[in-house]
């Protein structure tokens, strides 16, 4: 267990400073409520951009960003909405979720990530 919490921290991590190497700023990480979580929020400009970091260690159930179904979408807006509350100063921005999958981060080749801006957009 707390090898499978390292992998999804140093995930979390490589996410983090791809994004703000891409010009993202954090306004929050890890950010809790009842019946959710927020891994990572950051400012794209005047965008809040609400971030799920998905780590797969093997594609055998299916990669990071398939990962990402229907009920977990309903989460991450629940929580969106309880964040936007009570962080009111960011409510009136645009928002967008967004989805970064981090793939083999086993040693053996460097970690494969992928950035899927406006994730849940159909």
């Amino acid at each position: 267990m707390i090898d499978r919490r390292a992998r999804g921290q140093a995930a979390e991590a490589l996410a983090r400073a791809h994004l703000e190497a891409n010009g993202l700023r954090l306004l929050s990480q890890n950010w809790l409520c009842r019946r959710g979580e927020l891994d990572l929020v950051m400012l794209d400009g005047d965008t809040v951009v609400f971030a799920e970091v998905r780590y797969r260690r093997h594609a055998g159930w299916g990669g990071a960003l398939e990962s990402v179904d229907a009920r977990k979408r309903e989460k991450l807006a629940y929580a969106a909405q309880q964040f936007l509350q009570q962080e009111s100063r960011w409510a009136k921005y645009p928002c967008r979720f967004d989805v970064i999958a981090v793939d083999a981060m086993d040693g053996d080749s460097p970690p494969r990530l992928t950035w899927l801006k406006n994730a849940f957009d159909t």
